[in-house]
Protein backbone atom coordinates (compact mmCIF):
# COMPACT_ATOMS: atom_id res chain seq x y z
CA UNK A 1 0.00 0.00 0.00
CA UNK A 2 1.39 3.42 -0.93
CA UNK A 3 2.21 5.99 1.76
CA UNK A 4 -0.37 8.40 0.25
CA UNK A 5 -3.14 5.82 0.45
CA UNK A 6 -2.11 4.84 3.98
CA UNK A 7 -2.34 8.47 5.09
CA UNK A 8 -5.76 8.81 3.46
CA UNK A 9 -7.08 5.67 5.20
CA UNK A 10 -5.71 6.78 8.57
CA UNK A 11 -7.34 10.19 8.23
CA UNK A 12 -10.60 8.59 7.10
CA UNK A 13 -10.63 6.42 10.23
CA UNK A 14 -9.87 9.43 12.44
CA UNK A 15 -12.70 11.49 10.95
CA UNK A 16 -15.23 8.66 11.18
CA UNK A 17 -14.26 7.98 14.79
CA UNK A 18 -14.56 11.64 15.72
CA UNK A 19 -18.29 12.05 15.22
CA UNK A 20 -21.30 10.04 16.38
CA UNK A 21 -23.39 10.91 13.31
CA UNK A 22 -23.15 9.29 9.90
CA UNK A 23 -21.07 11.24 7.36
CA UNK A 24 -22.08 11.15 3.70
CA UNK A 25 -19.57 10.54 0.94
CA UNK A 26 -19.78 14.23 0.01
CA UNK A 27 -18.95 15.29 3.58
CA UNK A 28 -16.05 12.84 3.68
CA UNK A 29 -14.73 14.15 0.35
CA UNK A 30 -14.78 17.69 1.71
CA UNK A 31 -13.03 16.68 4.92
CA UNK A 32 -10.46 13.94 4.34
CA UNK A 33 -7.20 14.87 2.53
CA UNK A 34 -6.80 12.77 -0.59
CA UNK A 35 -10.45 12.83 -1.66
CA UNK A 36 -10.43 16.32 -3.17
CA UNK A 37 -12.29 16.44 -6.51
CA UNK A 38 -14.78 18.45 -8.55
CA UNK A 39 -18.23 16.92 -7.94
CA UNK A 40 -19.57 18.69 -11.04
CA UNK A 41 -17.02 16.93 -13.25
CA UNK A 42 -18.50 13.52 -14.07
CA UNK A 43 -15.14 11.81 -14.66
CA UNK A 44 -13.55 13.35 -11.59
CA UNK A 45 -16.51 12.37 -9.41
CA UNK A 46 -16.50 8.84 -10.80
CA UNK A 47 -12.79 8.53 -9.97
CA UNK A 48 -13.53 9.65 -6.40
CA UNK A 49 -16.32 7.08 -6.05
CA UNK A 50 -14.01 4.27 -7.23
CA UNK A 51 -11.30 5.38 -4.80
CA UNK A 52 -13.79 5.62 -1.93
CA UNK A 53 -15.25 2.17 -2.66
CA UNK A 54 -11.74 0.65 -2.68
CA UNK A 55 -10.91 2.33 0.61
CA UNK A 56 -14.13 1.15 2.28
CA UNK A 57 -13.39 -2.41 1.17
CA UNK A 58 -9.82 -2.10 2.44
CA UNK A 59 -10.95 -0.92 5.88
CA UNK A 60 -13.44 -3.76 6.22
CA UNK A 61 -10.77 -6.29 5.18
CA UNK A 62 -8.56 -4.86 7.91
CA UNK A 63 -11.32 -5.46 10.45
CA UNK A 64 -12.42 -1.85 10.88
CA UNK A 65 -16.15 -1.90 11.83
CA UNK A 66 -17.41 0.57 9.22
CA UNK A 67 -21.12 1.18 9.74
CA UNK A 68 -23.58 2.40 7.11
CA UNK A 69 -26.76 4.29 7.97
CA UNK A 70 -28.58 7.60 7.98
CA UNK A 71 -28.84 10.34 10.56
CA UNK A 72 -32.62 10.56 10.17
CA UNK A 73 -35.47 9.13 8.13
CA UNK A 74 -35.37 12.23 5.94
CA UNK A 75 -31.84 11.55 4.67
CA UNK A 76 -31.85 10.04 1.20
CA UNK A 77 -28.10 9.41 1.02
CA UNK A 78 -26.46 6.86 3.34
CA UNK A 79 -23.57 7.86 5.54
CA UNK A 80 -20.68 6.14 7.30
CA UNK A 81 -19.20 6.05 10.78
CA UNK A 82 -17.06 3.92 13.08
CA UNK A 83 -18.38 3.22 16.56
CA UNK A 84 -15.52 3.64 19.06
CA UNK A 85 -16.89 0.87 21.28
CA UNK A 86 -16.63 -1.60 18.36
CA UNK A 87 -13.22 -0.38 17.24
CA UNK A 88 -11.44 -0.19 20.58
CA UNK A 89 -8.86 -2.85 21.37
CA UNK A 90 -8.81 -4.70 24.67
CA UNK A 91 -6.04 -3.80 27.10
CA UNK A 92 -2.68 -4.99 25.77
CA UNK A 93 0.02 -5.57 28.41
CA UNK A 94 3.40 -4.24 27.28
CA UNK A 95 6.83 -4.51 28.81
CA UNK A 96 8.43 -1.12 29.64
CA UNK A 97 10.75 -1.23 26.62
CA UNK A 98 7.86 -2.22 24.33
CA UNK A 99 5.72 0.64 25.63
CA UNK A 100 8.60 3.07 25.10
CA UNK A 101 9.05 1.92 21.49
CA UNK A 102 5.33 2.31 20.77
CA UNK A 103 5.36 5.79 22.32
CA UNK A 104 8.31 6.92 20.22
CA UNK A 105 6.70 5.62 17.03
CA UNK A 106 3.42 7.37 17.84
CA UNK A 107 5.12 10.68 18.58
CA UNK A 108 7.12 10.50 15.35
CA UNK A 109 3.95 9.73 13.38
CA UNK A 110 2.28 12.74 14.95
CA UNK A 111 5.06 15.09 14.00
CA UNK A 112 5.90 13.76 10.56
CA UNK A 113 2.81 15.02 8.75
CA UNK A 114 -0.16 12.79 9.50
CA UNK A 115 -1.18 14.69 12.62
CA UNK A 116 -1.40 17.99 10.77
CA UNK A 117 -3.65 16.50 8.09
CA UNK A 118 -5.85 14.81 10.68
CA UNK A 119 -6.14 17.99 12.75
CA UNK A 120 -7.10 19.92 9.62
CA UNK A 121 -9.77 17.34 8.82
CA UNK A 122 -11.32 17.63 12.28
CA UNK A 123 -11.33 21.41 11.96
CA UNK A 124 -13.27 21.06 8.69
CA UNK A 125 -15.84 18.85 10.40
CA UNK A 126 -16.34 21.48 13.11
CA UNK A 127 -16.61 24.21 10.48
CA UNK A 128 -19.37 22.21 8.77
CA UNK A 129 -21.36 22.16 12.01
CA UNK A 130 -20.64 18.51 12.80
CA UNK A 131 -20.04 17.69 16.46
CA UNK A 132 -16.59 16.22 17.03
CA UNK A 133 -15.72 14.11 20.05
CA UNK A 134 -12.19 15.13 21.12
CA UNK A 135 -11.83 11.95 23.21
CA UNK A 136 -12.64 9.56 20.36
CA UNK A 137 -9.22 9.56 18.71
CA UNK A 138 -5.58 9.64 19.60
CA UNK A 139 -4.12 12.94 20.80
CA UNK A 140 -2.83 14.90 17.82
CA UNK A 141 -0.46 17.37 19.40
CA UNK A 142 3.15 17.13 18.22
CA UNK A 143 5.22 15.79 21.09
CA UNK A 144 8.73 15.73 19.66
CA UNK A 145 10.64 17.78 17.15
CA UNK A 146 12.27 16.41 14.04
CA UNK A 147 14.58 18.44 11.86
CA UNK A 148 13.02 20.49 9.03
CA UNK A 149 14.97 18.38 6.52
CA UNK A 150 13.21 15.21 7.70
CA UNK A 151 10.06 15.45 5.57
CA UNK A 152 11.64 16.43 2.22
CA UNK A 153 14.44 13.88 2.55
CA UNK A 154 12.15 10.99 3.49
CA UNK A 155 9.87 11.92 0.57
CA UNK A 156 12.83 12.10 -1.84
CA UNK A 157 14.13 8.73 -0.64
CA UNK A 158 10.68 7.19 -1.10
CA UNK A 159 10.31 8.61 -4.61
CA UNK A 160 13.97 7.96 -5.57
CA UNK A 161 14.65 11.58 -6.46
CA UNK A 162 17.99 13.39 -6.28
CA UNK A 163 18.33 16.35 -3.93
CA UNK A 164 20.79 19.05 -3.04
CA UNK A 165 21.23 20.98 0.18
CA UNK A 166 23.72 23.11 2.09
CA UNK A 167 25.52 21.25 4.86
CA UNK A 168 27.58 22.58 7.73
CA UNK A 169 30.30 20.58 9.49
CA UNK A 170 31.71 21.63 12.89
CA UNK A 171 35.24 22.46 11.68
CA UNK A 172 34.11 24.80 8.88
CA UNK A 173 32.56 28.25 9.08
CA UNK A 174 30.54 28.15 5.87
CA UNK A 175 28.20 25.36 4.68
CA UNK A 176 28.95 23.49 1.45
CA UNK A 177 26.54 22.32 -1.23
CA UNK A 178 25.91 18.56 -1.37
CA UNK A 179 24.18 16.57 -4.13
CA UNK A 180 22.72 13.28 -3.00
CA UNK A 181 20.69 10.32 -4.14
CA UNK A 182 19.03 9.54 -0.76
CA UNK A 183 18.45 5.89 0.13
CA UNK A 184 16.70 6.46 3.44
CA UNK A 185 16.52 8.35 6.74
CA UNK A 186 17.34 6.61 10.02
CA UNK A 187 17.71 7.47 13.69
CA UNK A 188 20.98 6.63 15.42
CA UNK A 189 21.70 7.49 19.06
CA UNK A 190 18.95 10.07 19.20
CA UNK A 191 19.89 11.87 15.97
CA UNK A 192 18.47 11.64 12.44
CA UNK A 193 20.67 10.90 9.42
CA UNK A 194 20.16 10.54 5.69
CA UNK A 195 22.23 7.93 3.87
CA UNK A 196 22.76 7.86 0.13
CA UNK A 197 25.09 8.19 -2.83
CA UNK A 198 27.03 11.47 -2.88
CA UNK A 199 27.13 12.47 -6.55
CA UNK A 200 30.13 14.79 -6.25
CA UNK A 201 32.26 12.32 -4.30
CA UNK A 202 30.96 9.22 -6.09
CA UNK A 203 30.70 7.39 -2.76
CA UNK A 204 28.26 6.45 -0.01
CA UNK A 205 27.83 9.22 2.51
CA UNK A 206 25.56 9.98 5.46
CA UNK A 207 24.56 13.41 6.72
CA UNK A 208 23.16 14.50 10.05
CA UNK A 209 19.86 16.28 9.47
CA UNK A 210 20.43 18.89 12.17
CA UNK A 211 23.41 20.17 10.15
CA UNK A 212 21.42 20.76 6.97
CA UNK A 213 21.21 24.52 6.43
CA UNK A 214 18.14 25.97 4.72
CA UNK A 215 15.77 24.13 2.41
CA UNK A 216 16.29 20.74 0.79
CA UNK A 217 15.84 21.13 -2.98
CA UNK A 218 14.52 18.22 -5.05
CA UNK A 219 16.22 18.26 -8.45
CA UNK A 220 15.77 14.84 -10.01
CA UNK A 221 12.91 13.01 -11.62
CA UNK A 222 11.11 10.20 -9.77
CA UNK A 223 12.60 6.69 -9.88
CA UNK A 224 15.93 8.09 -11.12
CA UNK A 225 18.02 5.51 -9.23
CA UNK A 226 17.85 2.37 -7.11
CA UNK A 227 19.63 1.87 -3.76
CA UNK A 228 21.88 -1.17 -3.46
CA UNK A 229 19.97 -4.34 -2.62
CA UNK A 230 19.97 -5.17 1.07
CA UNK A 231 21.71 -1.96 2.11
CA UNK A 232 22.03 -1.54 5.91
CA UNK A 233 21.59 2.18 6.59
CA UNK A 234 22.22 1.92 10.33
CA UNK A 235 25.58 0.23 9.74
CA UNK A 236 26.66 3.08 7.45
CA UNK A 237 25.74 5.66 10.08
CA UNK A 238 27.41 3.71 12.90
CA UNK A 239 30.69 3.44 10.99
CA UNK A 240 30.61 7.11 10.03
CA UNK A 241 29.62 8.62 13.37
CA UNK A 242 31.98 6.66 15.59
CA UNK A 243 31.66 6.55 19.38
CA UNK A 244 29.81 9.35 21.13
CA UNK A 245 32.07 11.30 23.47
CA UNK A 246 30.00 12.77 26.27
CA UNK A 247 32.42 15.41 27.43
CA UNK A 248 29.80 17.98 28.44
CA UNK A 249 28.28 18.19 31.90
CA UNK A 250 24.86 19.59 32.71
CA UNK A 251 23.37 20.17 36.16
CA UNK A 252 19.61 19.85 36.54
CA UNK A 253 17.25 20.23 39.48
CA UNK A 254 14.79 17.33 39.74
CA UNK A 255 11.68 17.08 41.91
CA UNK A 256 11.93 14.39 44.62
CA UNK A 257 11.04 10.94 43.32
CA UNK A 258 10.63 12.10 39.71
CA UNK A 259 12.50 11.65 36.38
CA UNK A 260 13.78 8.12 36.96
CA UNK A 261 15.30 8.02 33.48
CA UNK A 262 17.50 11.03 34.16
CA UNK A 263 18.51 9.61 37.52
CA UNK A 264 19.87 6.50 35.81
CA UNK A 265 21.76 8.75 33.39
CA UNK A 266 23.35 10.88 36.13
CA UNK A 267 26.99 10.47 37.14
CA UNK A 268 26.47 12.46 40.33
CA UNK A 269 23.43 13.09 42.54
CA UNK A 270 23.17 15.52 45.44
CA UNK A 271 20.01 15.86 47.55
CA UNK A 272 19.00 19.36 48.61
CA UNK A 273 16.05 21.10 50.26
CA UNK A 274 14.61 22.19 46.90
CA UNK A 275 15.09 18.84 45.14
CA UNK A 276 17.89 16.66 43.78
CA UNK A 277 20.80 18.07 41.78
CA UNK A 278 21.85 15.67 39.00
CA UNK A 279 24.98 15.95 36.89
CA UNK A 280 24.36 14.56 33.39
CA UNK A 281 27.10 13.83 30.84
CA UNK A 282 26.17 14.81 27.28
CA UNK A 283 27.59 15.17 23.80
CA UNK A 284 24.87 17.20 22.14
CA UNK A 285 22.90 20.00 23.84
CA UNK A 286 19.89 19.66 21.54
CA UNK A 287 19.59 15.93 22.16
CA UNK A 288 19.83 16.40 25.93
CA UNK A 289 17.23 19.18 25.75
CA UNK A 290 14.84 16.83 23.97
CA UNK A 291 15.16 14.32 26.81
CA UNK A 292 14.71 16.93 29.53
CA UNK A 293 11.62 18.53 27.99
CA UNK A 294 9.78 15.22 28.19
CA UNK A 295 9.77 15.44 32.00
CA UNK A 296 7.92 18.78 32.03
CA UNK A 297 8.06 20.89 35.20
CA UNK A 298 9.74 18.11 37.19
CA UNK A 299 13.15 19.06 35.77
CA UNK A 300 14.86 22.46 35.54
CA UNK A 301 18.26 23.10 33.95
CA UNK A 302 20.70 25.01 36.14
CA UNK A 303 23.73 24.94 33.84
CA UNK A 304 25.29 25.24 31.31
CA UNK A 305 23.58 28.05 29.36
CA UNK A 306 23.66 26.13 26.04
CA UNK A 307 21.49 23.35 27.45
CA UNK A 308 19.16 25.79 29.19
CA UNK A 309 18.70 27.75 25.94
CA UNK A 310 18.10 24.55 23.98
CA UNK A 311 15.34 23.55 26.42
CA UNK A 312 13.75 27.00 26.17
CA UNK A 313 13.79 26.76 22.37
CA UNK A 314 12.12 23.32 22.48
CA UNK A 315 9.41 24.66 24.78
CA UNK A 316 8.78 27.64 22.49
CA UNK A 317 8.36 25.28 19.51
CA UNK A 318 5.89 23.12 21.44
CA UNK A 319 3.92 26.20 22.55
CA UNK A 320 3.80 27.52 18.98
CA UNK A 321 2.41 24.23 17.69
CA UNK A 322 -0.24 24.14 20.40
CA UNK A 323 -1.24 27.69 19.39
CA UNK A 324 -1.53 26.57 15.75
CA UNK A 325 -3.75 23.64 16.74
CA UNK A 326 -5.88 25.92 18.91
CA UNK A 327 -6.42 28.27 15.97
CA UNK A 328 -7.33 25.34 13.71
CA UNK A 329 -9.68 23.93 16.34
CA UNK A 330 -11.38 27.30 16.77
CA UNK A 331 -12.30 27.56 13.09
CA UNK A 332 -16.04 27.44 12.70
Amino acid sequence: MSRTRTERLVNLVICLLSTRRFLTAAQIAATVPGYEHDPDDAKDHEAFQRKFERDKAELRELGVPLETGTASVFDAEPGYRIAPREYALPDIPLEPDEAAAVGIAARLWQHAGLAAAASSGLAKLRAAGIDVDPQATLGLEPMVTVDPAFAPLTAAARDRREVNFDYRVPDRDAPTRRRLQPWGVVCWRGRWYVVGHDLDRAATRCFRLSRVVGAVRVTGRPEAYQPPAGVDLISHVARWSGPVERTGRATVLVAPGRAAGLRRWAVETQTGPDGDHLVLPYADADYLAGQIVGYGPDVRVLEPPEVREAVIQRLKEIAARHDDLAVAGGAR
